[in-house]
């Protein structure tokens, strides 16, 4: 699974959520799911804002989680 690292980089930034939604001049829903993980594509401008407004690289910014559950079945077949 694809995982954004944004409140993680909040946290160490020491900003709020509304610091990221106000700065990214986005819309509050689609930020919120980008935050908690729940996006589904997102474009490679936004990506690229993301990582100006933290001043961050993209490995900082996204990590890749493997899903526990989909290794258990794997093991169970």
């Amino acid at each position: 699974m694809v995982y954004f690292r944004i409140n993680e980089l909040l946290k160490k930034n020491k900003k709020t959520k509304y610091w990221f939604v106000k700065n990214m001049e986005g819309g509050y829903q689609s930020l919120s799911h980008l935050m908690n993980n729940e996006t589904k594509a997102i474009h490679f401008t936004t990506l690229e804002k993301i990582c100006n407004l933290f001043d961050c690289e993209i490995g900082e910014l996204i990590v890749i989680k493997k899903d526990k559950r989909k290794e258990k079945n794997k093991k169970d077949e």
